[in-house]
């Protein structure tokens, strides 16, 4: 069975227009879930924990996509 994790992160941004953070040592890292409802609930709830902060943002990463099992060399293995 494929396993399709994703990272829940955020912190605050430069400008609310913007998806530039402000202080990329401060990020927030949420966790790594193992499915995208569980990672889209705790994004959701970080999300409604911040909704008063316009300059805090949350996101989904999909990790599974940053990684292809069955191409010997993926594009994240390049940069190695």
């Amino acid at each position: 069975m494929t396993q399709r994790l994703h990272l829940v992160f955020g912190g605050e941004l430069v400008d609310p227009s913007k998806n530039v953070f402000k202080d990329v040592d401060d990020l927030h890292i949420v966790g790594i879930f193992p499915n995208y409802q569980a990672a889209y609930d705790a994004w959701k709830s970080e999300a409604q924990r911040t909704v008063d902060n316009a300059h805090m943002r949350y996101y989904i990463a999909h990790l599974h996509r940053l990684r292809d099992e069955e191409n010997a060399a993926a594009t994240t293995e390049e940069l190695g």
